[in-house]
């Protein structure tokens, strides 16, 4: 599949392994796992950081090989799981922070089309989650979005 906002073609990258065993060299439970992954999430690390830090420190390649659950199932078990996706979060701060740029930087036209790019991103995304992890009636609106990633 093509590029979004480029005229390139897209990435070749490795892919997960498909079994739903968990691997034979992983020796934490269930119970232990799932005990990380909270502990994790109450230092304040973002679901996806979770996944990165268990399999490089912890050698657990899938949470879901081993618990049966994703991070973010045992997050909303435990009413742990952030109000916006970690996803969202991400690109709402990348845009308020070019937008901070862009005050101060008036002709930087390159970024300015590059937060258009990210504003139309982010309105795919809202449109994704509208009702399901978002309000039904939740828009975007950069001033709004600025006091959300304060």
């Amino acid at each position: 599949m093509a590029r979004m906002h480029s005229r390139k073609k897209g990435k070749s990258k490795s892919r997960k392994h498909v079994g739903k065993m968990a691997p034979s060299w992983v020796k934490q439970s269930k119970e232990e796992v799932a005990g990380l992954v909270v502990k994790l999430a109450k230092e304040g690390t973002p679901a996806a950081r979770i996944g990165l830090e268990l399999r490089d420190q912890h050698g657990i390649p899938s949470v879901k090989s081993v618990t049966g659950k994703t991070i973010s199932q045992i997050l909303s078990e435990k009413k742990l799981a952030p109000d916006y996706p970690d996803d969202l979060m991400a690109l709402i701060r990348r845009a308020v922070g070019l937008r901070k740029h862009l005050k101060s930087n008036t002709r930087d036209t390159a970024n300015r089309e590059k937060l258009g790019h990210i504003e139309s991103k982010i309105k795919r995304l809202v449109v994704y989650y509208r009702g399901k992890k978002l309000p039904q009636k939740w828009k975007y609106d950069p001033e709004e979005a600025a006091l959300l990633v304060k």
